[in-house]
């Protein structure tokens, strides 16, 4: 199968050996997204980080011809189980009607003390 890297144009990918979604046949990963705009700025709110994520993610799903609809799986990551309401409602305004699996973990820090939140996500192209 072929397999097509997308980019992002982050520095690191290149630098750490990322890419910032990889598909593979019909399956599209998109790699654990932080919630940056483009002048490097993070809003402080987890539901605005976690809109910013998923627009993000779905920029990279589009990339390849994919759509919210195709979205499998997502994965979720904050540093405090405080933002699990405002977290899950902002995943919600897109998913809610798509239904992915999804996890969301609780985890002790991320790499930038801004962020409150990582999200992964598969898909599955299908149309």
């Amino acid at each position: 199968m072929k397999r097509e890297n997308i980019s992002s144009g982050s520095p690191f990918e290149p630098r750490y050996g990322f890419s910032r979604a990889v598909r593979v046949g019909e399956r599209v990963l998109v790699a654990g997204t932080a919630p940056i705009w483009p002048d490097g700025n993070v809003d402080p709110d987890p539901g605005a980080q976690t809109r910013r994520c998923i627009e993000i993610m779905l920029g990279a799903l589009a990339a390849v011809g994919g759509a919210p609809d195709d979205v499998v799986r997502t994965r979720t990551f904050i540093t405090d189980a405080s933002y699990a309401d405002k977290v899950g409602e902002a995943h919600g305004e897109v998913f809610a009607s798509i239904r992915p699996a999804s996890t969301m973990v609780v985890v002790a820090g991320l790499l930038d003390e801004r962020w409150k939140v990582e999200m992964e996500l598969e898909a599955v192209l299908t149309g």
